[in-house]
């Protein structure tokens, strides 16, 4: 370690005097700072140690995706000689509208701590407690959320110090191409955009070879890769399950509130781009001008197209009937593709209010009247009947508890129930369900048990998150959820001693863990409100 030396100073001596060995196994300080080197396939890397662990930020693991490699299968980044710098995230994929202010929510998980945006984008984070030390750690490959619009893998919520340093693991976030740059079917082109319907779930998989040929550098085990991810980034995780390209490349797999029982249709892809294509001015004569687009006016047309009323919102979403993802992930079974590999699956309590108070406050103070018809908009006719239901399960429930529970299953739960039941129907990989009903105090509790909440005490970040953050008893709860996410990550099992025996599921007997201040194991824990929802919702 050579104390008092400068960044500078420090890459010179990495990069020409000083063996990359020694460096990595001494370190090297700058002031408080402690800088380390490691070997990728790509180049030699700086970044930081802090506590043990070693934290590498904004390293490319594929070329820049814009002017003719934009909508085309990502490309291996470019080698580079000395050392490149390693010390901050890289840019954003873009994301946002231009001109118009950036916004996000005090309750922002995959849109917090977002860096500038640029199609330079394609990069990885990584946290490990240890470098070339002959270690086979089990890796953790977090998919941001965001849906596939949005979001990043700079999340303060999602630094991986902490997991890192907690399970002995190494934790990797990763930015990917999202939304139109992602998305788009462009396949009516000619076949050179035949994949640019996939190239973001692409992305992925080129992210998860980079991890396959640089583990063992950062004490890893290729071997033993979990993808994990939360809404958004749960049905990219979903989605990866379903790819052929992908198999091999990980191990489990962890889906956080994110269910995929829908996926785009080609057709639906072409109309999509053919509106932002309309949107553009261009004809199908000089249409591949797309590629040389400046990005604002590019992304401009993209929010346009997506506020047209024929737009559903999850037009610019991997498309399913092609070479890279040939059938859709769970309907109308699981796909065969990872089928051996060990799932856990699960959503929260009432996955939607965060997004109410934004959106619909008077949600917060429905009557009787007010929650008849809200439902009614969800489940339409059949909405008294899953009203009763509800009301049975839960005597005396108020009006918003009511709706933000038939809200939260509707949209998250009876998806993520249905999803689980397919893929333990394949009788290969065990599945393993939980309900995480745990209530933040944020606001005074209005927010009951939201979706991200799950985020911070599998991490173990909670005192980042806001709606954590004031809780004097969540840490507890966070040493059992970081601790069992971990044993799944190591073992495919995610039994520890804290916690309740968990066994894997089956459709006879639902076992779920139910995540609380104390947690516990409980069949079919909304058994009556599953059963009505898969009936309406025809699942």
């Amino acid at each position: 370690m050579h104390s008092g030396r400068s960044r500078r100073e420090f890459i010179k001596e990495a990069s020409i005097a000083v063996p990359l060995s020694a460096l990595v196994a001494r370190g090297a300080s700058a002031g408080t700072l402690n800088y380390v080197t490691a070997e990728t396939t790509l180049g030699n890397i700086c970044g930081t140690d802090e506590d043990g662990i070693k934290t590498f930020k904004g390293i490319p693991y594929g070329a820049n995706t814009s002017g003719a490699n934009r909508f085309m299968p990502p490309k291996h980044a470019p080698k580079w000689a000395g050392v490149k710098d390693a010390l901050k995230y890289g840019w954003s994929a873009p994301q946002n509208e231009p001109g118009k202010p950036v916004r996000t929510s005090d309750v922002a998980v995959a849109g917090a701590g977002l860096m500038p945006e640029n199609e330079d984008c394609l990069m990885i984070n990584l946290w490990t407690p240890g470098l070339n030390d002959g270690r086979k750690r089990p890796i953790m490959f977090w998919c941001h959320g965001g849906g596939f619009a949005s979001g990043s893998g700079s999340s303060p919520i999602t630094a991986g110090h902490n997991l890192a340093k907690r399970g002995d693991v190494v934790v990797i976030t990763v930015n990917h191409r999202l939304n139109c740059l992602g998305f788009t079917n462009l396949a009516a082109l000619g076949p050179d955009f035949a994949n640019s319907s996939a190239v973001g779930m692409m992305d992925l998989v080129m992210a998860l070879n980079w991890v396959k040929d640089n583990a063992a550098q950062f004490g890893g085990d290729a071997g033993n890769v979990t993808i994990f991810g939360q809404s958004g980034g749960g049905s990219k995780v979903s989605t990866l399950l379903a790819m052929p390209s992908a198999k091999g490349l990980f191990h489990r797999a962890i889906v956080e509130s994110g269910p995929s029982l829908k996926a785009v249709t080609p057709e639906a892809g072409e109309k999509a781009a053919t509106l932002l294509l309309a949107t553009l001015g261009f004809s199908k004569a000089n249409a591949k001008n797309i590629q040389t687009v400046p990005i604002n006016i590019l992304m401009s047309a993209y929010f346009a197209a997506m506020r047209d009323p024929s737009q559903n919102g999850r037009a610019f979403s991997p498309n399913m009937g092609n070479k890279i993802l040939p059938d859709h992930p769970f309907f109308p079974n699981a796909s065969p593709v990872s089928a051996n590999v060990p799932l856990m699956i699960g959503n929260t309590m009432t996955e939607w209010t965060t997004f109410d108070d934004q959106t619909n406050p008077e949600y917060f103070s429905l009557n009787e009247k007010t929650m008849h018809e809200e439902v009614e908009k969800l489940v339409g006719a059949d909405a008294g009947e899953v009203i009763a239901v509800y009301k049975k399960a839960n005597p005396g429930m108020s009006p918003p508890d009511i709706f933000f529970r038939i809200q939260s299953d509707q949209r998250m739960g009876a998806p993520t129930l249905k999803e689980a039941e397919r893929r333990a129907g394949l009788k290969q990989g065990p599945v393993y369900l939980y309900y995480f009903t745990w209530l933040s105090p944020m606001k005074g509790g209005k927010y009951r048990a939201p979706h991200t909440v799950e985020i911070p005490f599998a991490w173990d970040t909670i005192k980042t998150a806001n709606l954590t953050n004031s809780s004097p008893v969540a840490q507890t709860l966070a040493d059992k959820v970081s601790a069992s996410w971990i044993a799944f990550a190591r073992t495919a099992n995610p039994n520890v001693p804290s916690l309740p025996h968990w066994p894997a599921m089956d459709a006879a007997n639902w076992q779920t863990m139910v995540f609380n201040n104390e947690s516990k194991m409980v069949n079919d824990p909304i058994s009556a409100q599953r059963k009505v929802l898969f009936e309406v919702m025809k699942l």
